[in-house]
């Protein structure tokens, strides 16, 4: 069985169990719907939250988060065209059954799973394991937009890596700036901690 098989069947699998979980469905729609503006305003409220709370770790991680997905949505974009894959609603019209509006544009990689990846990439690696939860919802988008018909796995498997890469590069990148020995924002905090100011 090829990897486009074992895409499609994979997604049928999930786009059936939610025909068939109308309270599911309605949930993952609106989950769906939501997930973009309340990335967005995560970030956004890191910064601000940051800057009010004189915490520059917060501020930091909040910018890197904006610029991980910024940058990986454009590397997407251009494999987006490259690649031109139509989403499973569009290819299989009789098989799959869309739940979300959604324009019948090319679907690989999954712009939603990028920037959501990228962004939970950069908070775990800056602000640590508390922030799990974010990556968790970033794997519950994933799963949903499957189940909704808009993309295969893999489209969402791809977006994940590029966001990851692209949170891991940016907050590299960071380090090397700021001269870190570590990705990662401890220092950041303990900085905080000690110099309020």
């Amino acid at each position: 069985m090829s990897l486009t098989s074992v895409d499609l069947s994979l997604t049928e699998h999930a786009n059936h169990f939610a025909a068939h979980h109308d309270g599911l469905e309605d949930v993952a729609g609106i989950y769906a719907a939501a997930s973009e503006p309340v990335f967005l305003v995560l970030c956004v409220g890191l910064i601000v939250a940051g800057l009010v709370l004189r915490r520059t770790a917060l501020t930091i991680a909040g910018a890197l988060s904006i610029l991980a997905a910024g940058g990986a949505l454009l590397v997407a974009h251009f494999v987006s065209t490259g690649v031109d894959r139509p989403r499973p609603f569009v290819a299989h019209p009789g098989q799959v059954h869309i739940f979300l509006h959604h324009a019948a544009d090319a679907g690989f990689p999954s712009d939603h799973a990028t920037a959501a990846f990228a962004i939970a990439g950069v908070l775990l690696l800056r602000l640590g394991r508390a922030w799990w939860p974010v990556f968790a919802a970033a794997v519950v988008l994933a799963v949903v937009r499957v189940m909704l018909g808009l993309h295969y796995p893999g489209d969402v498997l791809a977006g994940a890596a590029i966001g990851l890469a692209a949170a891991w590069i940016v907050c590299f990148a960071a380090a090397r700036y700021t001269g870190r020995t570590s990705i990662g924002g401890r220092r950041g905090r303990m900085q905080d901690a000690t110099h309020p100011g």
